[in-house]
């Protein structure tokens, strides 16, 4: 059969409820089979066009039926249902598969896009994986062709962190699954596997209600995020036709593959972190890339290119589906919003790439009795390799040990190929009805549709979970007077059994009470939080209360029998919400009314963080690591950089070393990354690898060498700078929850270009008058007192002017608490210009205050455990338990400025004042002369020069005036007293006089 190239379609979902309230804008746009996306940055740049097999938009124009199924509002509406997309694309699987081919359909795309809505669907809205299933059985029934019978196998297995789980067996080994390299055909597949035969599609929908029931119990034990689990649904469709030379066999292969969310590393801000991106959390997702850009080369011609299908669990499987013989379908989803552009265009890219990418796919059809023939020849053959002993072909540059090892791994290769064989042959002797009859037994033991029935009438508990799909899907009857909640090793068993992080042998006991239930503690120090709020005694339950046992075991209680919800409850509850009131139990303000857009992002971004900290100070305790973990919002002020830069509020991470108070602030990404390394340190730590309590330091995802840590941030604003004033004062230093942390003097001052200081009375009344001028000013970073004692190890001041991209510094003043830094630096602007002014008026300098912090322990503490230090901790600092933090505008930058501002106006004021004052006295002078010497002219100069004098001219004009006043007055009174004594003829000399004398005051002014 020719090459035939993977077929690729878009899709793009509607906003979820989150974009809805924060405005967004949809940058996807779809006109048949092209896709365009639109920056949001740059509105006038053309939109990136891409073009794909298929386009479907499900953003708009659609209407929800009464039984809840969305179809167009109108017949020309552009909207694609779930039929538009199977009849597309899940009828071509189906069609495939009855021809003997092998297909596969993987749905790609980031968390919340809206792949599991097009691969399962939600509701009576199915998607691709279960229409397809419907479809299968649907013609299968209708089959009359005696000669021909039909055997379906389901399997379903998990990938997470490069860890093999098989989703419908109760017992996975620890690591997980083996997956093994068929010797002969070169295919990777899963050791010992579960493959059950189905034979209908309502026992495929129970195989995946237990699937995904596992699936979310293992997620909550083993604390893994199921957006970053990959699912492989495999459904195998065997045909065997009767025929005259005998049976023949059309065996198809169909997987069905929901990826792991396709968030980019970078976009987490992880690329700083010492330690390497989350270990194998992406590691699958960067090898699929991998293979698809390497299957595009192939594709295009070029030569010699290696396809590294090796380089993940994830690509070994996935490799028929990718360049095999296979025929191969990729969904994208698309998220709308313009928050989510850069993932969206990624997305985008990838799809691109992939449609490149061609396939060699064959029908499979062999007859029955070659296939067991060839079966039992393999194995003799892998028997006698055995027996004589494994040879290396060649041995060359190889030591000893790595002889013997390659050997050993050999061995176990042959010996788990020697069981797949056997397995299938032992299939080939039972017959398919049998082995049909025992699957459906198993699924009849299962009990899960007796439990459904009966949770309408019964009071009960059911899981909540990041993931949709997976909220709800485990139930807890609550049938006796008497519930015990616990782990498995408990001694007598619990009847709810949880494990994973904090869940103790004996945890809970709920308790019937008439119609109610009472939760408390079975052992004291237990963690359950109702709505949010931890409990220490007894508690009533209400109906839809939320229960979180544990660090992340949530659940709701459903009482049928008194179905009275306390306030505020909504109808149906979500993991979201029960997470916003675990938050606002914190004292983060949830409330997203009045907030931007940053502010809103950084609510989410806290929803999102606080049970993975939970989780991670969880584990800490455990594997007992002597850190605390918190959540913190940086505003704009704390952060380095200060309110200089259009800076918003950051949501941080605090790591705290409980056994001597070094702090580190970490990047969100950087945690992230950090708390994957965790959960794998943690996972094997379960799987009983104890070298992993003993790590060397550099490699303990727990440990970060030491280095300064801000004590925090004191700004000062420069209004006074455009008006030429100096700014001398003592500034609280703040951390980054507004908590006073002691006090910096500081000096901001107009200087000559030497830095001497300018004349005391030097004023500019309008910032104008400095354009085109010089500018030099002298920062004085005079003293500072700080408040823990535990700083006095070494204390620095640093702090950016401007649009300086290097940090002005003090030295390190080491041993004392009250360090006098006197360090002074001059910063000259060669001619002042309107961004110099609005710089004045608006801007800041943010002096940042470090300390330094040591690697030293205090003996009195190295002897407690984790949970016993954070309890100190929480329990000696109740004043820094956070009340309400709000996500709004930093109200102590806010206070700052208004200071600075004031200290101005003050100044202002001042200057205003002697002004004042001084026409007054014009005034005064003027009303007091008699009428014949009243002379306007003179008068009108004199205020004028007041009034519009600034600075020293001030100072300077008014002093002259003074002094041709007085010259004035000496020159009337000797006039005055030479007419008394010199008759009239003295009078016309002396007013002569008095004019040439008014003549020479003009000319001094």
């Amino acid at each position: 059969m020719p090459d035939e190239s993977v077929k690729v379609a878009v899709r793009v979902r509607p906003f979820n409820q989150r974009e809805k309230d924060r405005g967004s804008k949809c940058i996807i746009g779809m006109d048949g089979g092209q896709t365009t996306i639109s920056n949001p940055e740059a509105t006038g740049e053309e939109p990136k066009k891409f073009a794909f097999d298929y386009s479907y938009w499900s953003h708009s124009g659609f209407i929800e039926r009464e039984d809840m199924v969305l179809e167009p509002d109108k017949p020309s509406s552009k909207y694609a249902s779930q039929d538009i997309v199977f009849k597309d694309l899940g009828q071509g699987v189906l069609d495939n598969a009855f021809e003997g081919y092998n297909c596969s359909l993987f749905a790609y795309g980031q968390t919340g896009s809206g792949k599991s809505f097009s691969m399962v669907g939600y509701g009576p809205n199915r998607g691709i994986v279960p229409i397809t299933c419907d479809e299968l059985f649907k013609t299968i029934h209708a089959n009359k062709d005696p000669n021909r019978k039909f055997e379906v196998t389901f399997s379903m297995l998990e990938i997470y962190n490069e860890q093999v789980r098989d989703l419908l067996s109760k017992d996975n080994p620890k690591g997980g699954l083996q997956v093994r390299q068929n010797p002969k055909l070169g295919l990777f597949y899963v050791q010992s596997q579960k493959k059950v035969p189905v034979g209908s599609y309502d026992e495929i929908a129970k195989r995946m209600e237990q699937g995904t029931a596992s699936r979310t119990v293992a997620s909550t034990a083993m604390n893994a995020t199921s957006s970053r689990a990959h699912t492989v649904v495999t459904i195998v469709f065997d045909q065997i036709i009767k025929g005259d030379e005998g049976e023949t066999k059309k065996s198809s292969v169909m997987n069905l593959v929901d990826l792991a969310g396709s968030e980019r590393a970078d976009s987490t801000g992880a690329t700083g972190d010492r330690l390497k991106e989350g270990a194998n959390i992406n590691k699958s997702l960067s090898a699929l890339g991998n293979v698809i850009s390497a299957l595009a080369d192939l594709s295009m011609g070029k030569k010699k290119i290696m396809v590294p299908y090796r380089d993940s669990v994830l690509t070994k499987l996935l490799q028929n589906a990718l360049g095999g013989n296979s025929k191969t379908i990729m969904i994208a989803a698309l998220s709308p919003a313009d928050i989510n552009y850069d993932e969206t265009l990624g997305t985008l890219r990838y799809a691109d790439r992939a449609k490149k990418i061609k396939n060699k796919a064959v029908v499979n059809e062999n007859p029955m009795d070659k296939l067991i023939r060839e079966l039992r020849e393999e194995n003799d053959r892998l028997k006698a390799a055995m027996t004589g002993g494994v040879v290396l072909a060649d041995q060359k540059n190889m030591s000893k040990e790595e002889i013997e090892k390659m050997k050993k791994e050999m061995e176990e290769e042959i010996r788990a190929q020697l069981m797949a064989n056997s397995d299938a042959l032992q299939e080939q002797t039972v017959s398919w009805d049998d082995r049909l009859k025992e699957s459906r037994k198993e699924t009849d033991e299962d009990g899960s549709s007796g439990v459904q029935k009966k949770k309408q009438k019964v009071p009960h508990f059911y899981n909540l979970n990041e993931d949709p799909m997976l909220s709800g899907v485990v139930v807890y009857l609550l049938e006796k007077d008497k519930v015990m909640v616990g782990r498995t090793d408990a001694d007598p068993k619990p009847d709810i059994v949880l494990s994973g992080l904090s869940i103790l042998k004996q945890h809970a006991v709920i308790a019937k009470k008439g119609k109610d239930f009472e939760i408390s503690q079975s052992t004291p120090g237990a963690k359950i939080k109702v709505n949010g709020v931890p409990i220490s005694g007894s508690h009533t339950m209400q109906h839809l209360d939320r229960i979180l046992y544990g660090s992340n075991h949530l659940y709701v209680f459903v009482n049928p029998v008194n179905p009275v919800s306390a306030p505020d409850t909504p109808k149906e509850v979500s993991y979201n919400f029960a997470q916003s009131e675990i938050a606002k139990s914190k004292g983060f303000n949830t409330d997203g009314k009045g907030l931007t857009k940053d502010q809103i992002q950084a609510q989410e971004q806290v929803l999102e963080l606080l049970p993975m900290v939970s989780e991670v100070n969880a584990i800490s305790e455990e594997l007992d690591k002597k850190r605390s973990f918190e959540v913190i919002l940086m505003s704009a002020a704390a952060q380095e950089g200060g309110l200089m830069t259009e800076k918003s509020t950051k949501v941080m991470i605090k790591m705290k070393n409980l056994v001597n108070d070094n702090t580190w602030l970490w990047e969100r990404g950087k945690f992230m990354n950090r708390r994957y390394l965790i959960q794998d340190l943690y996972q094997n730590f379960l799987n009983g690898d104890e070298s992993c309590l003993n790590l060397p330091k550099e490699e303990d995802p727990f440990w970060e060498p030491t280095e300064d840590v801000l004590i925090g941030t004191a700004n000062v604003f420069l209004q006074s700078l455009a008006y030429a004033l100096d700014f001398d004062d003592r500034l609280c230093i703040t951390d980054y929850k507004g908590q006073e942390e002691g006090n910096l003097y500081v000096t901001v001052s107009p200087c000559a270009q030497n830095g001497k200081p300018l004349d005391e009375d030097y004023f500019v009344d309008d910032p104008c008058e400095l354009l085109g001028k010089p500018y030099h000013l002298k920062v004085m970073v005079r003293t500072a007192d700080i408040n823990k004692s535990r700083f006095a190890r070494g204390i620095k001041v640093r702090y950016k002017f401007y649009k300086d991209t290097d940090y002005s510094e003090t030295p390190m003043i080491k041993g004392t608490l009250s360090p006098e830094f006197n360090n002074s630096k001059i910063f000259s602007l060669p001619s002042i210009c309107q961004d110099h002014l609005d710089f004045f008026e608006t801007n800041c300098i943010t002096f940042m205050v470090y300390g330094i912090q040591e690697d030293t322990a205090e003996p009195t503490r190295g002897t407690k455990t984790t949970k016993q230090l954070r309890e100190d901790d929480n329990r000696d600092k109740p004043e820094l338990r956070r009340r309400n933090t709000s996500f709004a505008l930093d109200t102590g930058a806010d206070q700052s400025q208004l200071k600075a501002e004031y200290a101005v106006l003050v100044r202002k004021f001042d200057r205003l004042a002697q002004k004042e004052k001084r026409l007054q006295q014009l005034c005064s002078e003027w009303n007091s002369k008699p009428t014949g010497e009243k002379q306007f002219e003179p008068f009108y100069r004199a205020v004028t020069a007041v009034a519009k004098s600034t600075g020293t001219r001030l100072k300077t004009r008014v002093q002259t005036l003074q002094k041709v006043l007085q010259a004035q007055r000496a020159v009337q009174m000797k006039n005055g007293s030479a007419t008394k004594s010199g008759g009239s003829g003295g009078s016309s000399g002396g007013s002569s006089g008095g004019e040439q004398q008014q003549s020479k005051a003009c000319v001094i002014q």
